[in-house]
């Protein structure tokens, strides 16, 4: 019983390392003939007659346990030390990684902030040069307008001194043409004139 534990932990122990069972061996099963002692328990050969496939097992089981023991303890163990070098590898590998796309991503967001920010302040001096470009128009507008409704003024007020030029020459050509007629008809002579104009 104390074998079939003893068997039980070895390949458990063999399943958990994920290591390759020992090749077989080309002896034959040896089988326990030494003097019974106080600690074991001892397995009589089995009979002829019987079956001998499952105490077979069991008896070959015993012995290749403590060789696979002594001869994988080694390779075991080397391979978990395999094993745990190339996980703590990957592991190393994949930190590594992380890191770079952390820097990287990192790295391209300070650049996408740094063009946000850069086209933010040209467009800002854009829109303020145009601010100022439409002020100057606006101001340059209203001092046209101005200039425009001065000239306006100008003409209407040289138009009104020419209306009155004309108007006081009216005046004195009727009273020149009223003094004259009384003239005429003072003297009782008829103008010159007068049919000078049909």
């Amino acid at each position: 019983m104390a074998q079939l534990e003893e068997t039980k932990t070895a390949d458990s122990a063999a399943t958990s390392s994920e290591a390759p069972p020992p090749p077989p061996s080309d002896e034959a099963p040896k089988h326990d003939v030494s003097p019974p002692s106080s600690d074991k328990t001892v397995n009589p050969p089995p009979p002829a007659h019987v079956d001998d496939s499952k105490q077979l097992a069991v008896v070959e089981k015993a012995p290749e346990s403590t060789e696979e023991k002594s001869t994988e303890a080694p390779s075991n163990r080397d391979a978990v030390l395999a094993r745990v070098e190339t996980e703590k590898r990957i592991s190393l590998i994949k930190a590594w990684e992380e890191s770079e796309k952390s820097k990287a991503e990192n790295k391209a967001h300070k650049k996408l902030s740094s063009i946000s920010s850069w086209e933010n302040t040209q467009k800002a001096a854009v829109e303020a040069e145009l601010k100022k470009i439409e002020e100057k128009l606006e101001k340059k507008r209203a001092e046209y307008v101005e200039k425009m409704k001065n000239k306006m003024a100008l003409i209407h007020k040289e138009a009104e001194e020419k209306r009155a030029v004309i108007e006081a020459k009216r005046g004195e050509d009727f009273l020149k043409t009223e003094e004259l007629a009384a003239k005429y008809r003072a003297s009782g002579k008829s103008p010159t004139k007068l049919l000078g104009c049909f």
